[in-house]
């Protein structure tokens, strides 16, 4: 008769029982402590939740073939080694080890870290309620509270009219720098306008797709902006023209 696990040594397994890993007796065993165990049972959905909110949100940078190619052939050469080890670490295998370095091998672009970074500081700014620093609706009270805390003059402008009000503005920190941030609503929807130098050229707006969340990004005056919010990409794209044009 199959001995039943104990919650430690149940825990010992949940990761490759997650990933299907285990041996049939094995799994067997897994899943009637599971069936059993409420805390254990509580344990292995949260590692289920874990890995799927990894899956839908994490960027995946393919490695080149050529570096695959590499890394498999050094796991080759040093397979008898390896496999007599591989009692230590019942949860990976030679080719779940492969496939964890192929996958987190190529590093991303400065582009995808800062759009990633403007994503969650618009999300942070949502959950702590911490949209303005100076609210207020008045360009000539929030453009004025920024000088001698950041080294350049943002852009502030209040498009009430075109239903886009201004709330306010703050200071945020992206790509090891602080910034200024500007908050407007359109409707329900809120939108994150981070402003920071630059020395590139003036660019025209590119709409992106970040984790859900839409971003127009462009380049003006050596003024880097990325406005940022789950409004739709049309009407986000409107705010991005109104502030292009200086406010006229």
């Amino acid at each position: 008769m199959t001995s039943e696990l104990n919650c430690n040594d149940c825990a010992n397994w949940l990761h490759p029982y997650l990933d299907n890993e285990l041996e049939t007796e094995i799994a067997a065993r897994v899943n009637m402590h599971l069936a059993k165990c409420a805390s254990c049972k509580a344990r292995f959905a949260e590692l289920q939740a874990l890995r799927d909110g990894i899956r839908q949100h994490a960027p995946y940078y393919p490695a080149p073939e050529l570096v695959q190619q590499h890394i498999m052939s050094q796991i080759n050469r040093q397979k008898p080694a390896f496999s007599s080890r591989l009692w230590l670490v019942p949860a990976f295998s030679a080719t779940a080890l492969a496939a964890s370095v192929m996958l987190y091998l190529a590093v991303p672009s400065p582009q995808d870290m800062l759009m990633d970074e403007v994503v969650s500081s618009h999300v942070r700014s949502l959950m702590e309620q911490h949209l303005a620093d100076v609210p207020s609706s008045d360009k000539h009270t929030v453009k004025p509270w920024f000088t001698g805390k950041i080294d350049f003059s943002p852009p502030v402008y209040d498009f009430t009219a075109q239903g886009y009000p201004l709330l306010g503005g703050r200071l945020d920190y992206l790509q090891h720098q602080t910034v200024a941030a500007l908050a407007y609503k359109h409707g329900k929807h809120i939108i994150n306008v981070f402003i920071l130098p630059t020395p590139g050229a003036d660019s025209t707006p590119q709409t992106l797709s970040v984790r859900g969340y839409n971003i127009i990004a462009w380049q003006k005056n050596h003024i880097a902006f990325r406005a940022v919010s789950d409004l739709n990409a049309k009407d986000l794209n409107e705010l991005s023209q109104l502030i292009s044009a200086g406010g006229t």
